[in-house]
């Protein structure tokens, strides 16, 4: 059973940074491509960032490239989101999802496993 663990989310102000984690087990990590994507209050779920399991990528929404940066570590079956420069369109849940595909890796329909996600609150 997959198992997908987020932390590292908080209250931070305009203009600061937070790192987001996800842990992840019962997967073969390093075949799996691996992807934030958020959910503020009454709006749909939108695509983040997505690294592939080959190394391709890293991919970023066009809102938060230059600003966020995901990462993973194979050795500890954990990929990161850090997240600088924050501004209140920011807030949201950051939910992180696993698939074994690597096309169309900005949709949710490809992502058959998701954590519970972290709050991630900006205050202006």
């Amino acid at each position: 059973q997959v198992q997908l663990v987020e932390s590292g989310g908080g209250l931070v102000q305009a203009g600061g940074s937070l790192r987001l984690s996800c842990v992840a087990s019962g997967l073969t990590f390093n075949k799996y491509t691996m992807a934030w994507f958020r959910q503020a209050p009454g709006k749909e779920r939108e695509f983040v960032a997505a690294v592939k399991w080959s190394g391709g990528g890293p991919y970023y929404a066009d809102s938060v490239n230059g600003r966020f940066n995901i990462s993973r570590d194979n050795s500890e079956n954990t990929v990161y989101l850090q997240m600088n420069n924050l501004n209140p369109a920011d807030t949201a849940r950051y939910v992180c999802a696993a698939a074994l595909r690597e096309n169309h890796f900005a949709l949710e329909t490809v992502y058959p496993d998701w954590g519970h996600g972290t709050q991630v609150t900006v205050s202006s």
